[in-house]
């Protein structure tokens, strides 16, 4: 990575060896006023770099009060290689080690306890931070709950329900194309992806164009941008799944089994899978963890998330001592989706007023779209109304 790429409050720690990985700097950002508790924002993942897509979202954070800490995950951007710069090992990549980077920029810094937000396979590492260092924790806020690799069957469930079994344009549209041959993993994909940037309003339409042409650009698109096989783009500092996918399939278990059926979430890194080593178990049993925590729990649950549905939140919600549902109209994710969300939930959490989030939450989904995901829904509509203005 050209450091002239680097966020320029960017800073680094050096790593120490160990049987697993080499010496290695670590790179991190910390930005805003100090006094009131910093927060650490880990992103979803594996794979995306914390460092440079996160400039605007820390640059409102600061602007709006708070003390933000982002730390480039380990053999990504930034904590790709070590001092030699060779990439990291596989045997790098490992959830523990993670956290415990986290934890060693918080001694760096001198902060004893931190708020921790993580979003998607954020959250996991979130979780696992406050089961590995309790002490560290202020407060905590999960942005769509992944908490165990033992979800996938109520991801099936959910997709299958809306876009298979229900009497809904959408599922009418999906079982067209599967009669039509299309392949019910890029389906998924591309059905997935719509549903949660725009809803029916974007998906329906998407769906009904391909099934009258081969090729459409939304469809493209979309593909392009939820599709993980072989040609899964890798770019430097923002997305690099090739080196930290190592985490997702030997600690998450992303290379689930099919069970034979259309429309399998299993199947959504089956193409990439031997690339990766087999699943061999988490690190942690977050069921059996949270019950434990004794801080402020927000769970930030969008109704459109397929890939963490919210009944995994509401699970979490159920066993912690102190949480807070607050749910929002959004899909996965209101990092990448609806960041202004996000920044709000937080400063509630480090003010203390998290339990006034749900009665907030009409509020909250007014507040105007920002962030990496943001104008997708508006994009690919734009696509498909001139594409059936122009093809018959």
């Amino acid at each position: 990575m050209p450091p002239q790429l680097a966020d320029r409050h960017a800073r680094h720690l050096r790593r120490p060896a160990t049987d697993t990985t080499p010496e290695f700097d670590l790179a991190y950002a910390r930005g805003g006023p100090r006094g009131s508790t910093p927060v650490v924002v880990i992103p979803g993942g594996p794979g995306l770099g914390s460092l440079l897509p996160y400039l605007g979202f820390r640059r409102r954070a600061a602007q709006g009060g708070l003390d933000v800490i982002m730390v480039e995950h380990r053999g990504i951007g930034f904590s790709r290689t070590d001092l030699g710069g060779r990439d990291l090992p596989s045997s790098a990549m490992n959830i523990i080690e993670v956290i415990d980077d986290i934890a060693a920029v918080l001694d760096r810094e001198g902060i004893a306890r931190a708020h921790i937000v993580g979003a998607s396979y954020g959250t996991y590492l979130a979780s696992a931070f406050g089961a590995r260092h309790p002490d560290r924790v202020a407060g905590m806020l999960l942005d769509s709950a992944l908490q165990s690799a033992e979800s996938l069957n109520l991801e099936r469930h959910t997709v299958r329900e809306l876009f298979w079994h229900a009497d809904t344009a959408a599922a009418e549209a999906t079982h067209a194309l599967i009669d039509k041959g299309v392949d019910s993993r890029i389906l998924l994909d591309v059905a997935r992806a719509a549903y949660e940037l725009g809803g029916d309003e974007l998906l329906v339409p998407v769906l009904r164009q391909r099934a009258n042409h081969a090729h459409t650009a939304a469809w493209s698109a979309l593909q392009q941008y939820a599709t993980r096989d072989r040609s899964i783009a890798r770019f430097p500092g923002i997305y690099e799944f090739d080196l930290s996918g190592v985490i997702g399939f030997r600690e998450l278990g992303y290379g689930g089994h099919p069970d034979g059926l259309p429309l399998d979430p299993a199947l959504t890194y089956s193409e990439i899978a031997d690339l990766f080593p087999a699943f061999a178990g988490e690190p942690f049993d977050l069921a059996e963890e949270t019950p434990k925590f004794p801080w402020p729990l927000v769970l930030l649950v969008g109704t459109r998330d397929l890939r963490t549905p919210p009944p995994i939140a509401r699970a979490v919600a159920a066993t912690a001592q102190d949480a807070v549902l607050v749910h929002i109209e959004n899909g996965h994710s209101a990092l990448e989706s609806h960041p202004l969300v996000l920044l709000n939930a937080i400063r509630a959490l480090v003010r203390g007023r998290e339990h006034s989030l749900p009665a907030a939450s009409a509020a909250l989904d007014r507040l105007p779209r920002r962030g990496l995901a943001a104008r997708i829904p508006e994009l690919l509509g734009a696509a498909t109304l001139i594409e059936s203005t122009v093809r018959p």
